[in-house]
């Protein structure tokens, strides 16, 4: 795995939303210990503020909205396509919309993708075996399980597709900085997208550990679009 990647992926989780707040907090236990009781109340404060904030169900909506409009829900099938992409990333949620397109498009494939990260076995070939095992047959499904992120998908699918269009399906909130990837390298994808995040509001709602997964799920994802416009990949 090249440095770059890990760096990426560390820097990525350290500055997210939850990190930053519990460190902010620790540092205020900290100043709590050594008796600074001034600058503990206000590292304190400031992290109790943050914490309710990011776990605020219109507040995460906000940030997952301008992510998850700019795509529908794909309706109209076109019958001329014959691969489907399934994104590495959450098949549970994302593999649904898979088998509504497969059934629906005569001699359709599938290619799954994913590297294993912490798992024995890369996920494109978890996401394969999932598949085979509800009746989808193996020569229908295409496994690249060496790309570890969205850009390295792209090249490996190019590689198999170049200009032919294809759909591809991917969480909601993942579906714009997926698009600006593929497009960027001349490819032709329909956008499928699925596991819509964003929840109706509810201003009057309790904090919740869901929200917070779903704050930190956007901000990632505009780190993402971020990364990928200084690296000149968008």
């Amino acid at each position: 795995m090249d440095f770059a990647f890990i760096l990426k992926k560390l820097l990525s989780a350290t500055i997210m939303p939850l990190s930053i707040t519990v460190c902010i907090l620790l540092i205020g236990l900290i100043f709590l210990d050594n008796n600074k009781i001034k600058k503990a109340k206000i590292f304190i404060t400031i992290g109790l503020i943050s914490l309710i904030i990011i776990s605020y169900q219109p507040f995460s909506n906000t940030l997952l909205s301008p992510l998850e409009t700019n795509y529908s829900k794909l309706k109209v099938i076109p019958q001329d396509v014959s691969h489907i992409v399934l994104l590495g990333g959450d098949f549970e949620n994302r593999g649904w919309e898979v088998l509504r397109l497969y059934h629906k498009i005569p001699n359709a494939k599938i290619i799954t993708s994913g590297y294993k990260s912490e798992q024995k076995v890369p996920e494109a070939i978890r996401a394969a075996q999932l598949l085979e095992s509800i009746g989808i047959a193996k020569e229908n499904i295409i496994i690249h399980s060496k790309p570890k992120d969205t850009k390295e998908e792209v090249l490996e699918i190019k590689k198999l597709l170049d200009k032919q269009a294809f759909i591809l399906v991917t969480s909601a909130y993942h579906m714009t900085r997926a698009m600006a990837l593929f497009q960027k390298e001349g490819l032709n994808p329909i956008p499928a997208p699925t596991d819509m995040k964003i929840l109706e509001n509810n201003f009057i709602s309790v904090p919740k550990g869901r929200n917070i997964k779903h704050t930190e799920i956007a901000i990632h994802e505009y780190l993402g679009l971020i990364w990928s416009k200084i690296k000149g990949q968008i």
